[in-house]
């Protein structure tokens, strides 16, 4: 058909999400250090037009803050030749122990770190 799979999307979702936390210290190996993991339990994706097979994806991610011991991720994905949004996404990630026991409260870490790039005093 020439466009992209449906499921690449995730793919290009999950690079915006790494590339994140890398970029702002927040990465998985953070979380797995802090004996965490942060299973996704919500996706949702808004196609807007198909990209094709060979176009470049650009991919914005932003952090939603939440009073909630979660990790809500909007992605912007827009096709660099022609700068038109092709979908916009939601992700919402829980907080898991090593046993895999759902933490109710925000971990420690992940406060400071939302203290310290502002979204909490």
């Amino acid at each position: 058909m020439g466009i992209v799979w449906h499921g690449n999307y995730l793919r290009y979702i999950e690079d915006g999400r790494e590339n994140f936390g890398r970029e702002h210290g927040i990465g998985y190996m953070d979380l797995y250090e802090q004996g965490l993991k942060v299973p996704i339990v919500k996706l949702n994706i808004n196609h807007k037009k198909s990209l094709r097979y060979g176009d470049e994806v650009l991919v914005e991610t932003t952090y939603i803050d939440s009073p909630a011991a979660k990790i809500i991720f909007k992605f912007k994905l827009t096709n660099t030749a022609t700068n038109e949004v092709v979908a916009t996404c939601e992700s919402t990630q829980v907080f898991v122990d090593e046993k895999d026991e759902l933490q109710l409260n925000i971990p420690d870490f992940f406060n400071a770190w939302r203290r310290k790039v502002g979204f909490i005093e």
